[in-house]
């Protein structure tokens, strides 16, 4: 029987800048409070990079990868390709993913930066997947970096409350085991909703703009449709589910996932009090954080799922 190369997890890492910012400090810069904040979305603190203008997206990014490639022993010198997924990148170019490749030593590695918002670490999955399925690659490094606080109007507490900043990242290596790695993938974009969440690149206003009750409406119903066809191409279904690690935007979101899908909250991994929403960096931190406390083992299937600017959708089933 011919057997099946998949891309197979061999490790996490992830980095936050020290300085915090609990919403009591957000009372003292805005027109808010904790209660209101805390109620409406989950969050109760976030890490930001504040005024520390020495610390960049690709030092966090790197960070990030260097405690995924040593928990995993693997040498940068190993790694056939570096993918970083962010919307907050330090420059158009060189890609952040360059810079984070040659601060790892990964010299034998090809970079890029792959750019779908929130849901920008499940499509560089996906891609690194193809990549290692197609014979190309065998040793990948993908990322999730964001200074997000740095893209925010900080006198508008519809968006300034909702974001912090950090990093994630996996290594994935070729596997010839048909029964572990990623077993199946969907990406889906829909361009006519770009201007619910949107972050112009020019002009003097380059803030994050969003439309929070349409947000909702399309993250709820894209991101379990996702889980739902990506569970359907792996010949699973919900039950099968013992981990849902969804990209960590808010609690209301989740929770509502978690009735759309019949999945219960013990099997959704949620940290969005201590990090809010920092980006295409959620879902690894919050697989780090799950992977520490010991609730992904052998067998375990672990679906990620995120909603991003595009609006774009994304959804990616793993067995352990």
């Amino acid at each position: 029987m011919t057997s099946i190369r998949r891309a197979k997890i061999l490790s996490v890492g992830t980095a936050v800048p020290p300085q915090v910012l609990t919403n009591k400090d957000l009372e003292k810069i805005i027109d808010t409070s904790d209660e209101w904040i805390t109620t409406r979305t989950g969050i109760r603190e976030r890490h930001v990079v504040g005024k520390d203008a020495s610390i960049h997206v690709y030092d966090l990014g790197a960070q990030a990868a260097q405690q995924a490639l040593a928990r995993a022993g693997v040498a940068p010198e190993a790694v056939d390709a570096v993918i970083c997924a962010t919307f907050s990148p330090d420059n158009f170019f060189p890609a952040t993913a360059c810079t984070i490749q040659h601060k790892l030593g990964c010299t034998n590695a090809f970079a890029f930066d792959v750019s779908a918002a929130c849901a920008g670490f499940v499509y560089a999955l996906t891609v690194a997947n193809s990549f290692i399925q197609s014979g190309q690659c065998t040793t990948v490094v993908v990322v999730g970096a964001e200074i997000a606080s740095r893209t925010l109007d900080w006198t508008d507490r519809s968006t300034c409350i909702l974001f912090g900043d950090g990093a994630g990242a996996v290594v994935l290596t070729a596997s010839d085991d048909g029964n572990q790695g990623i077993l199946a993938a969907y990406l889906h974009s829909d361009g006519s909703q770009g201007d619910i969440l949107c972050l112009p690149a020019w002009g003097e206003k380059r803030y994050m703009t969003m439309n929070g009750g349409e947000v909702y409406k399309h993250a709820v119903r894209l991101m379990s449709e996702a889980v739902q066809k990506a569970l359907t191409t792996a010949g699973l279904d919900a039950g099968s589910v013992d981990l849902l690690i969804p990209h960590q935007a808010n609690l209301r979101i989740i929770e509502a996932i978690s009735r759309h899908m019949h999945l219960p909250m013990e099997k959704i991994v949620v940290n969005v009090d201590r990090y809010s929403n920092t980006g295409s960096a959620s879902i690894p931190i919050a697989l780090d954080e799950a992977w520490q406390n010991g609730r992904i083992t052998e067998n375990t299937i672990t679906v990620f799922t995120a909603l991003g600017g595009g609006l774009a959708t994304g959804s990616v089933v793993v067995r352990w």
